[in-house]
């Protein structure tokens, strides 16, 4: 993907039809100072604005690969624009880490991104649920948890760890970041 061409149009795409997005994913943790490799762009926006971005995606040439209420996948044929995929917020938790979102910039464009605490907390769940994502996510949570530590809100950390049971983790990773 082309960052510099795609994401300046599809910020435009967004903000032109009101759609309340944040940026997550590798493009999250590099707008707030944690560089990462990424091939692609994730966001998350409200679920009752999916369909509304189903049709910008379409309208940009993208052709969807998957969907669920949780999350959806689209792809272009031009490699330059590559892969966009979203999490639906609809959920209580996703709710309140979109309504809890700080402003970066990204490219020279002020974007909104998820707090540090709340990529953490997606990350437990991926790492949770995927275990052949652990690697890379364990690796992103440390790196955020180093970059942020003394501005972290580490209760809302540890209750990620706990929602997946996995305090013994959590204070591993607390004792060896301090």
């Amino acid at each position: 993907m082309k960052f510099s061409k795609t994401l300046p149009l599809l910020f435009e795409e967004f903000g032109r039809e009101r759609i309340d997005f944040a940026l997550v994913g590798g493009l999250a943790l590099y707008a707030l100072g944690t560089s990462r490799t990424t091939f692609d762009a994730d966001f998350m926006i409200l679920l009752n604005q999916a369909d509304i971005a189903a049709q910008v995606m379409e309208r940009l040439g993208y052709k969807p690969l998957h969907r669920t209420d949780d999350i959806a996948n689209y792809v272009s044929e031009d490699a330059d624009k590559g892969q966009v995929d979203f999490v639906f917020a609809h959920r209580r938790y996703a709710l309140s880490m979109l309504r809890r979102a700080t402003t970066a910039q990204l490219l020279n464009h002020p974007v909104k991104v998820l707090l540090p605490e709340d990529l953490i907390g997606l990350k437990v769940q991926s790492s949770s649920n995927d275990p052949n994502r652990a690697l890379q996510d364990m690796a992103d949570i440390e790196a955020l948890m180093q970059r942020h530590r003394k501005s972290l809100d580490w209760s809302m950390v540890e209750s990620y760890f706990k929602l997946f049971g996995r305090e013994t983790e959590y204070k591993d990773l607390r004792s060896r970041l301090k």
